[in-house]
């Protein structure tokens, strides 16, 4: 099958399971297309069981294939989705986080592949190096999930702050350390060998920090040729071409190119709106980028449910996948409670928010992504499988039951 072809069939099932969800279990419509499409992925696979002369999974695995779902979110979508999810996040919410915010990202991001990586290893018996690449790919709080699911939790404005915030630059955060990690674990990065400490922390500021700078300067000089223009098509089409651009620039440079959508998207979000479109544009930009992020978040979790065709359904690694639901939970704990133990003295946080950020830190495509990603080890089915099941009761335990969490938390904080 062609891109096209592929394309037209994945809006066509994303509509049509929309749909069935809309009408018939009326759920968030990320995490209810999400089980319409895993409830007939099982039921396709139920099927082929009895009837095997159909080829009917056969077909399904060869379109899921042909998708190459990695490709096409980590080179296609995600640029869209991290530019779509920053512009519709206020600044002054991040600013009033921002050390809970770098904390998480930095040290409980580093705590949580330690933990999950170590705990992976021990339950599984896989090289500890790969080990910590599962605890790299998986600790990330994925910001398309959080953003799909957060808007309809109706958290509070500081609480969800904190999670969306941590969960827009944790992402790229892990992704460097994942790259860091497969380098070790089995190739060189950028050529070369990738045990020398002062060439992963060159490395690791190269990637963020070049990320950084590149959606920053991108952001200011598309936001200089908006405020010289009342046009919005044109401030639209701009608007697109910084997220698609500045994504493949960052790529072609070798800096993060999720921290290069976000810096940007927060940039326009920010500064471009304010300073530099009319009314007019602001309210179809907004318009534009809102269906942009809901078309995309509907393929992405279609895309999800649909992967079961091609990982590997065993005891063993059905059983290492509940293990890493439960290492998953415990990194990210840790992750959340260190941080906030430490900036606590210094301000005041108020309660249950560890326990609502740690249920609330989804994990989501771009970890599967990142898991199909890796090369063809004997460990790679393991890993794959783990880490789907990881991200399907993420996203359906999880963001399903964040916001009576997050009420009943409320509740009991303020009883009257």
């Amino acid at each position: 099958m062609n891109a096209l072809q592929i394309g037209t069939l994945l809006i066509v099932f994303a509509g049509a399971f929309g749909a069935i969800n809309h009408i018939v279990f009326r759920l968030p419509p990320a995490i209810g297309i999400l089980i319409v499409a895993f409830v007939a992925s099982l039921c396709v696979l139920g099927l082929d069981a009895f009837r095997p002369d159909m080829g009917v999974a056969e077909e399904m695995r060869r379109f899921v294939a042909d998708a190459e779902f990695s490709r096409t979110l980590l080179e296609g979508m995600l640029g869209l989705l991290l530019f779509a999810g920053a512009l519709h996040v206020r600044v002054e919410d991040l600013r009033e986080q921002a050390w809970t915010i770098a904390a998480m990202a930095t040290l409980g991001v580093a705590l949580s592949v330690t933990i999950v990586g170590l705990g992976f290893h021990w339950v599984t018996g896989i090289p500890l190096l790969v080990a910590l690449v599962f605890g790299a790919l998986i600790s990330p709080t994925d910001p398309v999930a959080v953003l799909g699911v957060m808007s309809q939790a109706k958290l509070p404005k500081s609480l969800e702050a904190k999670i969306i915030g941590e969960s827009l630059f944790n992402d790229g955060v892990g992704y460097v350390v994942f790259l860091v990690l497969v380098g070790l674990a089995f190739q060189p990065v950028g050529g070369h060998a990738t045990a020398d400490p002062i060439g992963i922390i060159l490395f690791f500021m190269k990637e963020v920090g070049g990320g950084a700078l590149l959606g920053g300067v991108l952001g200011f000089l598309v936001y200089r040729v908006m405020r010289r223009i009342d046009d919005y098509p044109l401030e639209i089409l701009l608007s697109l071409g910084l997220a698609l651009g500045g994504y493949q620039l960052a790529v072609a440079l070798d800096v993060s190119g999720p921290i290069m959508a976000v810096v940007a998207g927060l940039f326009i979000g920010d500064i471009g709106i304010k300073h530099g479109m009319s009314d007019q544009t602001q309210t179809y930009l907004n318009g534009f980028w809102t269906v942009i992020d809901e078309i995309l978040n509907a393929v992405l979790f279609l895309l999800i449910g649909v992967e079961v065709f091609v990982v590997t359904l065993n005891v063993d690694t059905i059983t290492a996948g509940v293990a890493a639901i439960g290492l998953s939970l415990i990194g990210r704990l840790v992750a959340v409670g260190l941080p906030v133990t430490l900036i606590n003295p210094f301000r005041e946080y108020s309660r249950g928010v560890v326990p609502i950020m740690t249920w609330g830190g989804l994990k989501g495509g771009i970890s599967v992504a990142l898991a199909l990603s890796l090369p063809d080890y004997e460990w790679k089915p393991l890993i794959l499988t783990a880490t789907f099941i990881v991200v399907v009761f993420s996203i359906i335990v999880q963001g399903l039951t964040i916001a009576p969490l997050a009420r009943r938390l409320q509740r009991e904080a303020d009883p009257h």
